[in-house]
């Protein structure tokens, strides 16, 4: 059984709408004027574990430990077509907790529509609406789940890790609770974990990114996910799909050149149930490995050196661009030999590969272009085990770390 890819499901580099929006509800509250978070849960008849949820972001201290500044956030629970008490559940919270800014909202969407993507671009989209009412885009929206406990300093460490990076979005880190979960589940999750984060180290050693510096891990997803309203209006918002809509985001955010921070020092903790509220998730997850082991199989992933081949071309790709875009067609032309092997790579002419280079407007967006192409013209990488593709990324790790000392 092949491992979860997210672009197996939907294209998730598709184009996103323009961010016109699609929210038939409005805060009529206005946001205070320090409000610089703005933190949003969809919600989907979670009224057993809102309230955990709800009781860590009431909790939440500055870096130094101390209780974070009431006015300087707040959350919006957005429950969706609920058959439960949780809308009842999170206003019952609001009113335990009045120094809390914390807004509830209820809608039915129509069954086409009724996922979490259409749920969560609705609360994105009202999150951006009113940071921008009061701070002018510079403000953040942070996402969670209605299943997740944030840690004590979740935004607090958010905004400082967008400071301190100068990034546009931030990606924390994912936990599961220690004591849950089978032994089978359990060491499934911990030999993927060690294959994305092995990954991770991998491709800072190939292709670095300033922004996404190591220490750094794999994940970018809704649980906890934070994006500047700025960076949220460039996108184009969300693209709302029906699953793996956060992937989608971090798809469009490379497409524009904007900065995503892995950062290990943002972390929640989330629900490991295997009967989720999204068709693909960690739930979704669970459940394949569950049935690899009953049949005393292992997942397929991409191995060491189809990664390796990828970060190269993608490096050298980047280099070619950057080039690119400083030159005239007055000029001399790219580096001959670089250009050559890339092209080849892709199965282009050079001239080809030089004016499309020329023509990017990001390079985010002619990576994507180079994918693609790689995809319908080169052979198809064979997936491998995981076991063998962890062993020859540690082989390559030591390998490239050699050569950086």
């Amino acid at each position: 059984m092949e491992h979860v890819s997210p672009l197996r499901f939907h294209a998730a580099q598709e184009a996103t709408a323009g961010l016109v929006s699609l929210t038939p509800w409005r805060i009529i509250t206005p946001p205070r004027r320090k409000l610089q978070a703005v933190v949003i849960i969809p919600a989907k008849d979670e009224a057993d574990q809102l309230p955990q949820t709800l009781a860590a972001l009431a909790a939440q201290t500055d870096l130094a430990g101390c209780p974070l500044a009431p006015e300087t956030y707040e959350i919006i629970v957005l429950a969706n077509n609920c058959h439960d008490e949780t809308a009842a559940v999170a206003r019952y919270f609001a009113a335990l907790h009045p120094a809390l800014a914390l807004h509830v909202a209820e809608i039915m969407l129509p069954p086409a529509e009724a996922h979490v993507g259409r749920a969560r671009r609705q609360l994105m989209d009202e999150a951006c609406r009113r940071l921008e009412f009061v701070a002018s885009g510079h403000g953040v929206i942070l996402s969670t789940d209605a299943d997740t406990r944030v840690s004590p300093t979740w935004v607090a460490a958010t905004l400082a890790e967008l400071r301190t990076h100068r990034a546009d979005a931030i990606g924390g880190r994912i936990l599961t609770p220690r004591a849950t979960g089978s032994p089978a589940q359990r060491r499934y999750h911990l030999r993927d974990t060690a294959y994305r984060l092995l990954r991770a180290r991998l491709e800072d050693l190939i292709d670095p990114t300033a922004a996404d510096p190591w220490p750094r891990h794999h994940q970018h997803f809704g649980a906890s996910f934070a994006i500047t309203a700025r960076a949220y209006r460039r996108v184009g918002g969300l693209p709302a799909v029906a699953y793996l809509e956060d992937e989608a985001l971090y798809q469009a955010l490379c497409r524009h050149d904007l900065c995503v921070r892995h950062s290990p020092a943002v972390r929640v903790f989330t629900s490991d149930r295997h009967e989720g509220r999204v068709a693909v998730g960690l739930s979704w997850q669970l459940r394949q490995w569950a049935a690899l082991q009953e049949q005393q199989q292992e997942p397929l992933v991409e191995g060491a050196s189809q990664l390796v081949a990828d970060w190269r071309l993608r490096r050298q790709l980047r280099q070619l661009w950057q080039l690119a875009s400083q030159q005239t067609p007055l000029l001399p032309g790219l580096p001959a030999s670089a250009l050559q092997e890339a092209a080849r790579q892709l199965g282009l002419l050079p001239m080809s590969l030089d004016q499309q280079l020329r023509q990017a407007a990001t390079f985010g967006g002619l990576w994507q272009w180079a994918q693609q192409l790689r995809a319908q013209g080169a052979p198809a990488w064979l997936p491998v085990p995981l076991s063998q593709a962890t062993a020859e990324l540690r082989q390559q790790v030591a390998a490239w770390e050699a050569v950086a000392v």
